[in-house]
């Protein structure tokens, strides 16, 4: 990888769009997780403080990745020529990192449970620096300061609801718009799918006039409910103009000349 710009480590806030757009965002969490990763490798650690830290970390982690991939790799694959090669490379570390997280927690035990942490805080450090020196320059390239902080809100939104344990059976680099939240059934079974011709909805299906008069005669076929979804019509209203016209009309047999006949 070539660096298209500075790195976002190198540079303030106000050059990096603010203390809400998202490369502030990022580097924050990625200060904090710094952080955290040498408290849990410290010698001066409490034990049962040991397993606290180690719970923050994973949940950081994962949910930080998570909103990576959903909101801010799919930007920098639109923007970015080489966006493809670079979020690749990103989610293998990001697999990497879950495939050793998966491990350490199905074995709490095992004697080689330290040297699984280290490798797993080597993989987070190496991917620290691929995106702050690589993919998230390209996003200060490509936006201004209004739409750094849109994304930054938008990958807030996102990582707050993130999951934040790994899951070893799901590949997080999918490529078929499935959720990385749920297993995947392949991209191939959904075209297939979808490419499925459906059945028209009853209300469009074509229906001959033989049919259609058979259906007058003898009612719904044998088998089915008939059903009253529709409503019934309401009553036709009059006009005013009419119901006026009919109260000043006099009524039958008071004409007045039967009135005069009758008086007679």
């Amino acid at each position: 990888m070539t660096a298209p710009a500075v790195s976002i480590s190198e540079q303030d806030a106000d050059a990096l769009g603010g203390d809400d757009s998202i490369l502030m965002r990022q580097r924050r969490d990625h200060a904090r997780l710094d952080a955290m990763m040498n408290r849990c490798l410290s010698e001066d650690l409490p034990p049962g403080e040991l397993d606290a830290v180690w719970t923050d970390i994973v949940q950081l982690v994962f949910s930080h990745a998570f909103a990576e991939e959903t909101v801010l790799w799919p930007l920098l694959r639109r923007v970015s020529p080489d966006g493809e090669e670079l979020t690749r490379q990103v989610e293998a570390e990001h697999q990497a990192v879950n495939d050793l997280v998966a491990r350490i927690e199905r074995s709490p035990d095992d004697p080689r449970r330290a040297e699984w942490i280290r490798q797993a805080f080597a993989l987070t450090r190496q991917d620290i620096r691929d995106e702050e020196d690589e993919l998230l320059p390209r996003l200060r390239t490509a936006f201004d300061d209004r739409k750094l902080r849109r994304v930054g809100a938008a990958w807030e939104a996102v990582r707050t609801t993130a999951p934040t344990r790994p899951h070893p059976g799901v590949r997080r680099a999918t490529r078929c718009g499935a959720s990385r939240s749920a297993p995947s059934t392949g991209c191939g079974t959904s075209r297939r799918a979808a490419a499925r011709p459906r059945a028209a909805p009853p209300w469009r299906q074509r229906v001959s006039p033989r049919e259609a008069r058979s259906s007058w005669r003898c009612g719904p076929p044998a088998g089915t409910a008939e059903t009253t979804d529709h409503a019934a019509p309401r009553p036709r209203r009059e006009p005013a103009y009419a119901a006026s016209r009919n109260r000043l009309r006099r009524p039958a047999g008071r004409r007045p000349g039967r009135l005069l006949a009758t008086g007679s």
